[in-house]
């Protein structure tokens, strides 16, 4: 061989080598990305929070999820975007939902209304990005005629208990819409569906902007992923929410760490490549350094996963504070299979047994402890906020983006409002329905399935961060290697 080829070969294989010790040293980056210490306006760690999730909740809120009772959630993914014109969705006919005729209904699902969607899809400005999401946004419409049965046998039930419950408070339900349709939950998981650009940009401005209590002194813009955001001065921007009180801190952080657990979700279930028509999807780590590296985010990326973890406690205080609504023996989990229910019925206290073991609970009695009349007017304004999130929710213009959103949003809304139920709780009678308090079976879903989603983006935080561990640890050995082809 000669000296040149040798040489040539060697000036490759630095390259190689350098390339790759250039990937782990930016692996490394990533992990340090992972949040420690203090909680700001609670006194809980964060890793505590890990290993009580981790160990502790997780594995039962998964199989919870499994359940019959928790897998269908009732949607209606037609409502009409409120406060513009629609411009998200894709114009090509494959991208559109076709109605399933009422004959294939599952006979539990439908009550007395065409109930059953199928597919739909996510819309960007390409036309090979929207039929890229026209595959990954549709939703899964799969429904076997047993479940179709025992759907209208499930409401048969919910019609004959009696209900106090105002449903327009904080958890915003499509139950009682006549477009509402159930969905298979396990079969349309949330994940990385293409939906992007200036219609995803347009929902989280919005949300941001309008709701997010954000002081008119503020000019640049709040959401992490907005494509032009001014001067931007990474973490010291925040000084500004030290000004707000409370509430306002609270509302903002239960945003950021709703959308910080939605962007978890879409790296760890990003579409890595497609062979042969066959998507495969997994952890995307190039997404994960975009999003929440401190480097590339300039500090903010810590903060929005603390926000994460803040959003956990609020969803993880409500679970512990709802469970003597769930002891009492009139509470059933109906199914119609009356072993499964029970076993759905014990697992779900045993979760609550673990909620409230918990020995750092984020004290909700804090908020809105101002004069009477102030109070009043602020928690109206929190809920008008609230409220008007989940409306925007419609304007998400990919069916699965939406469908997860509005379930995460109405369990976020449902947490808040068992909350601010404390007395009406705490006066429920043990044999009869109450007036004060109660909960829909929809609510009841999403609160426990969005608690689920942040458990879930708690456990895959540690899993992201034992895979680049184990992808650093031979970045001495490739150290080497440079060293070698360098000499």
């Amino acid at each position: 061989m000669s000296r040149g080829v040798r040489w040539a070969g060697a000036v490759q294989g630095t390259a190689a080598a350098v390339q790759l010790l250039i990937t782990l040293s930016f692996l490394r980056s990533v992990v340090q990305a992972q949040v420690a210490g203090v909680l700001d306006d609670c006194l809980c760690d964060i890793d505590s929070i890990d290993n009580f999730n981790n160990y502790k909740i997780f594995p039962k809120i998964k199989k919870l999820q499994e359940r019959d009772y928790f897998r269908y959630y009732k949607v209606n993914l037609k409502r009409p975007c409120p406060f513009w014109a629609e411009d998200g969705h894709c114009s090509i006919k494959d991208c559109h939902v076709e109605p399933c005729p009422e004959s294939k209904i599952p006979v539990g699902i439908k009550a007395g209304h065409s109930n059953k969607y199928l597919k739909v899809a996510n819309n960007t400005e390409e036309l090979e990005d929207c039929e890229q999401a026209n595959k990954l946004g549709a939703v899964n419409s799969t429904l076997s005629n047993q479940s179709k049965e025992a759907f209208i046998d499930w409401a048969r039930y919910d019609d004959s208990q009696d209900h106090f419950c105002e449903l327009d408070v904080f958890s915003c339900s499509d139950e009682r819409s006549p477009a509402a349709q159930y969905v298979d939950l396990l079969l349309n998981p949330e994940r990385y569906t293409g939906y992007k650009g200036p219609s995803a940009w347009r929902v989280w401005n919005s949300i941001y902007e309008e709701n997010c209590f954000k002081p008119r002194s503020v000019y640049r813009p709040l959401n992490p992923l907005a494509p032009s955001r001014g001067e931007d001065d990474g973490e010291s921007f925040y000084t500004w929410l030290e000004g707000l009180c409370l509430e306002k801190r609270v509302f903002y952080k239960l945003i950021s760490g709703l959308h910080a657990s939605i962007n978890l979700h879409l790296c760890v279930n990003y579409l890595l490549e497609e062979t042969w028509g066959k998507p495969s999807w997994g952890p995307n780590i190039k997404e994960f350094k975009r999003r929440f590296d401190p480097v590339e985010t300039k500090g903010e990326g810590p903060r929005r996963l603390k926000n994460l973890y803040f959003l956990y406690l609020i969803e993880l205080r409500a679970l512990s504070k709802v469970a003597p609504y769930f002891e009492r023996s009139i509470v059933d989990l109906y199914t119609g299979n009356t072993e499964e229910d029970a076993d759905t019925k014990t697992l779900l206290l045993s979760i609550f047994q673990d909620t409230k073991s918990f020995p750092m609970h984020f004290d909700e009695k804090s908020m809105f402890a101002g004069d009477t009349k102030g109070a009043k007017s602020l928690k109206e304004e929190f809920r008008l906020h609230f409220k008007n999130i989940s409306h925007i929710m419609d304007c998400v213009g990919c069916d699965k983006c939406r469908l997860w959103g509005k379930l995460q949003t109405q369990g976020l809304g449902t947490a808040l409002k068992i909350l601010f139920s404390e007395k009406e709780i705490q006066k429920l009678p043990e044999n009869s329905p109450s007036k004060g308090f109660q909960l829909t079976r929809q609510e009841i879903v999403a609160l426990l399935n969005a608690f689920g989603r942040l458990s879930t983006s708690i456990r895959e935080l540690q899993n992201f961060k034992v895979l680049l561990q184990h992808s650093s640890s031979c970045t001495h050995c490739c150290e080497a290697i440079v060293e070698q082809f360098t000499l």
